[in-house]
């Protein structure tokens, strides 16, 4: 069984930056792509941003160039280094792991996910 736990959400006024983490406890294939996905109220969850095992990366157009996702196998961690953020990235963070690229389909049990809320 593979959990994950998101963590480094908060409040940040607009303009500021975030840190998030997801520890994963457990074995992914090293076949699948980790992603971070967000879900907006109202919305549906979505892929902002991935990393394959050799480091290829994707960001959503929404994120490009303010986001930085990175993963450290040796800890299991996944990263997301969110700079500029907008009122509008508002929405909890999840990370997941699964086939296809660069939006994989999400195969392991949801943690709990990161709310980010970004405003004055």
């Amino acid at each position: 069984q593979v959990d994950l736990v998101e963590s480094g959400g908060g409040l940040v006024q607009p303009g500021g930056s975030l840190n998030l983490s997801c520890a994963v406890s457990g074995n992914i294939s090293p076949f699948y792509a980790m992603a971070w996905y967000r879900q907006l109220p109202g919305k549906e969850r979505e892929v902002v941003a991935s990393i394959r095992n050799g480091g290829s990366t994707y960001y959503s157009d929404s994120v490009k160039g303010r986001f930085t996702v990175s993963r450290d196998n040796a800890k299991n961690i996944l990263y997301l280094k969110m700079n500029t953020l907008k009122p509008e990235d508002t929405a909890k963070y999840y990370c997941n792991a699964g086939p296809g690229w660069p939006k994989p389909s999400a195969l392991i049990f949801w943690g709990q996910g990161t709310q980010v809320t970004v405003s004055l």
